[in-house]
């Protein structure tokens, strides 16, 4: 494969190293550059004075039998995740003081119709058959939208294998219908309660509410406890680690502290890549684990069209405010659950839905003896931030000290007396999450999904690849790792090299939907 050699993923993300982790494993001379001094990305685990917290993702999910995490561990010869299946996923709470706990077996119909009726049951009898036969789907070709003959080839051939096994079933979800309408197609006179409950789950999963949420990403979006959610040893960037040991394993590099630069062209065509140390790599394929606007300004003038008509900030999609806090464990219930979302008010975000994840009580490497790690985030536009920062510092650390606290009672809801009991609390706007990340404006959780038909494709330029919550799937360790799975297919595919994905794609295609709950 010289043709294409050597190879730079920019970014250790989940996405580019499950990319880069493949390439090695099919011979290729690949080497990682990560600005950071840890991997994941924004599903990285940082430590901060005896503490190890999530950084921005702390949902992981994929983790069934058949599902992206189980093709990617066999894929990579990955014996086992460092994880720990957990139930229930979460627990939503509602501004009248309802709570709704998100099972992945089959408590969830009782507690679907306990909290919203049979209308409850309904809307999610739709919304998980609807996913099954788009995770189906999306388990056998996940090359949306096509790029290449072979693409457009491999999708119609996979797609007719799913329409045949959907027969079988007899499942016949209006999925034609779906492709084109939102969410909220099927939640017309549905309670206040379950249009609240679900506008509030896409905004974690798919960045927008079911009137502008695509129903079949929304289905598949909101399907998330069924699949595998699961609590890792040491953190969520432990599933980062375990892929930066399996490209190394595989004969990869993966150098950390680099910070690229820029990306150097000649004749049209990258030749390497330039870190801000100076030091220079070559490459003749680039795979860039960043937003766009991130990749146009590696590139300059050599951009393609595509990310010239970018506008000049990152939009649509949102920021995060984020908290982090270490605080006594004694406050916390035995066996309480460790994700929580807690929704004040509508309109959701800017304060008014804000999530919450706490460190197991068994992980000890999270925090000290008697204390856990909590972090806290909830959405908020970027302008405000980024205008008060550059031009009023004062209103800008008086509006972080507004959300700070609206943030701290808001979790007390879940936590009484958090504040009381805490020794650490370090809250993070836009701007600090852009210093760590690197992401442009501190944007996260790539673009709403509001069609499926404006989705990126990874193929930039004939030499430059996208990868990461950008394309397709878009958000959450899963979909990213799988959107990794087609980057490096394609890449090897063009090199004329044997489809080492396949087999296990195909298998994990096969299996029981069942086996997610």
């Amino acid at each position: 494969m010289t043709q294409l050699e050597p190879i730079v993923v920019i970014g250790a993300g989940v996405g580019g190293l499950t990319t880069a982790a493949l390439l090695a494993k099919a011979g290729c001379d690949v080497t990682v550059l990560e600005a950071h001094v840890y991997p994941g990305g924004c599903a990285g685990t940082f430590f901060h004075k005896n503490y190890r917290f999530e950084a921005g993702a702390t949902l992981a999910g994929g983790f069934y039998p058949g599902g992206p995490m189980d093709i990617v561990a066999r894929a990579l010869d990955i014996a086992s995740w460092p994880a720990r299946a957990d139930e229930p996923a979460m627990v939503v709470h509602l501004p009248d003081g309802q709570t709704i706990a998100r099972y992945g077996d089959e408590r969830r119909w009782e507690e679907y119709r306990r909290a919203f009726g049979e209308t409850g049951e309904t809307f999610f009898r739709w919304q998980e058959a609807c996913a099954d036969a788009l995770w189906d789907l999306a388990l056998r070709a996940p090359a949306w939208p096509p790029q290449s003959p072979g693409e457009v080839a491999s999708l119609v051939r996979d797609g007719l294998a799913w329409l045949a096994a959907d027969l079988r079933r007899r499942l016949h979800p209006p999925l034609l219908a779906d492709a084109f309408r939102p969410v909220a197609a099927h939640l017309q006179n549905a309670p206040h309660a379950l249009c609240l409950f679900v506008d509030a789950q896409l905004l974690i999963a798919a960045q927008t509410t079911s009137a502008y949420a695509n129903a079949l990403y929304g289905a598949a979006a909101l399907d998330l406890p069924r699949r595998g959610v699961v609590h890792l040893q040491g953190g969520i960037g432990a599933i980062a680690e375990t892929l930066v040991d399996a490209v190394r394993r595989h004969g990869g590099k993966v150098l950390l502290r680099q910070e690229v630069e820029r990306i150097v062209y000649e004749k049209g065509e990258p030749t390497a890549v330039v870190t801000k140390r100076g030091e220079r790599f070559p490459a003749r394929t680039v795979v860039a684990n960043l937003p766009p606007w991130n990749i146009a300004r590696l590139m300059g003038d050599h951009a393609p069209e595509a990310l010239r008509r970018l506008p000049e900030n990152p939009e649509p999609g949102w920021g995060a405010f984020t908290v982090y806090v270490g605080f006594d464990a004694g406050i916390v219930e035995p066996d309480a659950p460790l994700h929580h979302q807690v929704i004040e008010r509508e309109p959701l975000g800017e304060g008014n839905s804000i999530f919450l994840s706490l460190s197991p009580d068994w992980d000890e490497s999270r925090a000290p003896r008697g204390r856990r790690a909590l972090t806290i985030s909830t959405h908020t536009a970027l302008d405000p931030w980024w205008k008060l920062f550059r031009f009023d510092r004062r209103r800008y650390e008086q509006r972080k000290a507004h959300y700070l606290e609206r943030i701290l009672r808001s979790a007390e809801r879940v936590l009484p007396g958090l504040r009381a009991h805490a020794d650490l609390i370090l809250p993070g706007t836009p701007v600090t999450f852009q210093r760590f990340t690197r992401r442009m404006r501190g944007w996260v959780g790539g673009f709403p999904q509001t069609s499926l038909f404006r989705t990126w494709g990874p193929r930039l330029d004939r030499s430059l690849w996208m990868v990461g919550d950008s394309i397709f799937p878009g958000q959450s360790t899963a979909a990213v790792a799988l959107g990794g799975l087609r980057v490096a297919r394609a890449i090897l595919a063009e090199a004329g090299a044997p489809d080492a994905v396949a087999a296990h794609r195909l298998s994990a295609a096969n299996a029981p939907a069942s086996e997610a709950a």
